[in-house]
This record gives C-alpha cells, sequence and structure tokens, in this order.
C-alpha cells in the first residue's frame, strides 16, 4: 500500500485538530502540525503560548530564513514517517504547501465550518492560552492576521471536502469515506 497523505486545511476552529485526533485514534495516523514546532520553541525559550506569539515566531523563522522553512521541515518530517496514514493539521500559507504538494500521496483536504460555529468550539477548546476568555469581535479579528489570510486561497486548491458543521458522528463518517476513498484507490 502506497502512503496517503491528508493535508488538512481551514479556518480557526474548524476541526482541523479533531480530525487529525480521531484519524490518529482510529485509523492509527501519524499526525504532524505545523505549530508543533512553534510551540517547541515557545517553551524552550519560556514564552507563553499564545495565539500571537506563535504567529511571531513562524514571521522570524520566514523573514530570516525563508517563506517555505516550516514546510520543508514537515515534508522532512512526513518522508522519514513509516506509516501509510499520515496527516498534517494547519496548512494556513502558499509557503506551506511548497514541499508538501511536491511528495506523493499527498491529498490537500478542506475542513470547514461556520464563524459561530467554530467560535463556540475555540472558547471551549483551550488549546491556546488565550482561547478560553476570547470575544467573539477578537475571534474575527483573529481572521485579519498575517497566518489566517491566505486559508481561503489554499483551501481553493483542495481536491476533498469536510463539512464540519454537524455531530462529531458525522465528522467521522465523513473521515472514515475519505480513508476509504484512499485505501481502495491503491
Amino acid at each position: 500500500m502506497s502512503k496517503i497523505i491528508l493535508g488538512f486545511v481551514g479556518q480557526l476552529a474548524s476541526g482541523k485538530g479533531t480530525a487529525a485526533a480521531y484519524l490518529r485514534d482510529t485509523h492509527g495516523a501519524t499526525t504532524h502540525r505545523f505549530s508543533t514546532m512553534l510551540r517547541d520553541v515557545a517553551t524552550r525559550l519560556h514564552i507563553e503560548q499564545s495565539r500571537e506569539n506563535l504567529q511571531k515566531i513562524s514571521s522570524a523563522f520566514r523573514e530570516q530564513f525563508s517563506q517555505d522553512i516550516l514546510s520543508e521541515v514537515l515534508a522532512q518530517d512526513v518522508l522519514k514517517d513509516k506509516n501509510s496514514l499520515v496527516v498534517i493539521d494547519g496548512i494556513r500559507r502558499p509557503g506551506d504547501m511548497a514541499h508538501l504538494k511536491e511528495i506523493p500521496g499527498f491529498i490537500l483536504v478542506h475542513i470547514f465550518a461556520d464563524l459561530d460555529t467554530r467560535y463556540t468550539r475555540l472558547t471551549h477548546r483551550g488549546e491556546n492560552t488565550d482561547d478560553n476568555k476570547k470575544t467573539k469581535e477578537a475571534f474575527i479579528a483573529d481572521h485579519k492576521r498575517e497566518a489566517e489570510l491566505k486559508i481561503v486561497d489554499i483551501a481553493a486548491e483542495a481536491t476533498e471536502y469536510i463539512d464540519n458543521n454537524g455531530t462529531l458522528e458525522a465528522l467521522h463518517a465523513q473521515l472514515d469515506a475519505l480513508v476509504q476513498k484512499y485505501e481502495s484507490s491503491d
């Protein structure tokens, strides 16, 4: 069986992490996140892991090295990964796609949900230190930050789509069908 690499793109709190966790727990996928390397740096430097700080670290790497530096790191990780099902969570910029789209078996998946659903999810999950107290106005403003501006353009390149406006069971059924589709195409 050849490797299936699902790259998730979607707006803030659209369910990318939930989808990746489900595929890891149910289908044995390996998961990779763009934010992991940024969180590693923040931890090492004893910097709060807020959305703003992670974006600053990302910007510094891209300004000092290259716009596709994070994609290059993840692509190398994916190529070394021995698992047949790999999930990449958090594609946001054209540079994020630079190296990933060249890997055989890469499939870009757009996961989407409406704004109110995403806001509720964000304020309840507590992934970043500032999520639980975020106002809806601040959440909307987050969509105008540099890290979020290109998501719509990247999502337009997707070949697969997951509607995450429904129940967790509905999300799981769509993910199961997606995996089955690509496993059977081998």
